[in-house]
């Protein structure tokens, strides 16, 4: 295996001289879909070995906040008098998502009220905590919430919103909780657990079934048979300058903070394409740079460079960022009066100045003259009727911008602090049967969580929890469809 984007290949069994362990699944990653892969294995009744290269627990999720997308009349939605279908959350992420593979969005949405109590019968715990607010993260030990743009144009046209972030029971970010708990029920269940093992090649035989992989520990070659299969769950590509510059250049911008984990560079996205799998959605990214809380925030509006709005500023954070990252040469601001200004809690958009007219603000930002005043004008006509003509933002977080002084806060590509990471990876079927070029499985290989492509596709579309959710889903598929593999 190299260093070089997207290269690696496999090893013929033929070629290979012992083995030195071996079992019915082999499971390479131990994050959230790796240790539910592990656990739907073991209970399916095989004999599961993770093998993951940290020296204890890590993966994707553990840096994520902890919320996973759920619905359908869940626990938590029933307790909280929300009426929720599987059809109406798979109307909503239908809409949301860019080329949705409807099979899988509608199998995770039946089943997710379901998914929900497996995950809490393994371990992970939630409250019967519901948060009215709009917030990125709340830090109190509440589960459910609004993540996404369900109440915003025009997504809430296009199906029945109701909240469906479930954020695990923890005080603050709560993906470690969720990593911690499915990894001691793995190996509580039975399954074996390797940690310091870096995979670095899937064994194939002649017709191209995997049957096994090449690891290497602490500088020893290993050689591991999977008697029924292999899972990939060893993340994305985020951190991997060649791969993200060659095939998601988005996030190789000046001003991008990549989030992964130090072993989220590809390898298992590399090891499955040359096994003969495709992957799928590479350029896609989440990108982001949230602005609220404080929520008086959203009442102000998003400008570009040529003073004119871009979005309805009540969408979802990544929504509006995502499209505020994608404006003429990055640039972009938010601009608010004395009434709605705020601090931004995390800090990523810088306050440029404040000014007692509109006039001067437009004149230091280099605006074209007079764009920022008509721009402030029709949107104050808008506040006033509670009608946004233009953009549908929701009247309940309209405010004229009439109170000096007036500010301006940076949300330019580069001069503010954007985050992201990639989401494309390995193409995949409901099963998480890893699919080459004809659209058919590869023998032998599954793929789950941030190393595969399922549901998430882009940040515009994008949900708080969607990511942990289909790691966790496609992954216990995965481990079970590789459990019950003549």
């Amino acid at each position: 295996m190299t260093d070089r984007a997207g290269e690696c290949t496999t090893i013929p069994a033929d070629r290979v001289e012992r083995w030195d362990d071996a079992a019915d699944v082999v499971v390479v990653g131990c994050g959230s879909a790796g240790a539910s892969a592990a656990i739907e294995a073991v209970e399916a009744g095989a004999d599961v070995l993770v093998v993951d290269r940290a020296s204890g627990l890590s993966g994707t999720t553990t840096l994520a906040g902890g919320v996973i997308y759920l619905g359908g009349g869940t626990r938590v939605q029933v307790a909280n008098g929300i009426e929720d279908t599987p059809e109406a959350m798979f109307d909503y992420l239908v809409a949301n998502t860019p080329e949705p593979d409807e099979a899988k969005i509608r199998i995770y949405c039946e089943q997710s009220a379901s998914h929900f109590d497996w995950l809490v019968d393994h371990g992970v715990p939630f409250s019967d905590e519901y948060y009215r607010g709009k917030h990125h993260m709340p830090e109190e030990p509440i589960c459910l919430m609004y993540s996404g743009n369900e109440k915003a144009w025009p997504i809430s046209e296009r199906a029945p919103a109701a909240p469906r972030g479930h954020k695990a029971k923890a005080q603050g970010e709560a993906g470690p909780t969720i990593v911690h708990r499915l990894a001691e029920t793995a190996e509580r269940v039975g399954a074996r657990v390797e940690y310091d093992t870096q995979v670095t090649n899937l064994v194939v035989v002649e017709r191209g079934a995997v049957v096994g992989l090449r690891s290497v520990i602490f500088g020893e070659e290993r050689f591991v048979a999977a008697r029924r299969g292999v899972v990939l769950a060893a993340g994305a590509f985020s951190m991997n300058k060649e791969m993200v510059a060659e095939y998601c250049p988005s996030l190789a911008k000046r001003g991008v903070h990549r989030q992964g984990n130090p072993n989220d560079d590809g390898a298992a996205i590399q090891m499955g394409v040359a096994a003969g799998g495709r992957a799928i959605h590479m350029e896609k990214a989440f990108v982001t740079s949230p602005f609220y809380p404080p929520e008086s925030l959203i009442k102000g509006i998003l400008v570009n460079k040529h003073g004119k709005r871009f979005i309805n500023e009540d969408c979802y954070h990544a929504r509006t960022m995502d499209t505020a990252f994608n404006q003429p040469d990055g640039i972009a601001y938010l601009i608010c009066d004395e009434t709605t200004f705020g601090r931004p809690e995390l800090g990523m958009q810088p306050l440029i100045d404040a000014w007692e007219t509109i006039e001067e603000m437009e004149r230091d930002l280099g605006l074209p003259e007079g764009s920022l005043e008509e721009t402030i004008a029709r949107y104050n006509e808008f506040a006033t009727t509670g009608q946004d003509l233009d953009f549908h933002k929701h009247p309940d977080w309209m405010a004229p911008i009439a109170t000096a002084p007036f500010a301006a806060l940076q949300c330019s590509v580069g001069e503010s602090y954007y985050v992201g990471f990639t989401l494309g990876g390995l193409d995949v079927s409901v099963d998480a049967e890893v699919l080459g070029g004809d659209g058919e499985p590869i023998a032998g290989l599954y793929a789950a969580g941030a190393c595969a492509s399922n549901i998430a596709q882009d940040g515009k579309g994008y949900s708080s929890g969607t990511c942990i959710g289909e790691a966790t889903f496609f992954g216990r598929r995965g481990g079970r469809h590789a459990a019950q593999r003549v």
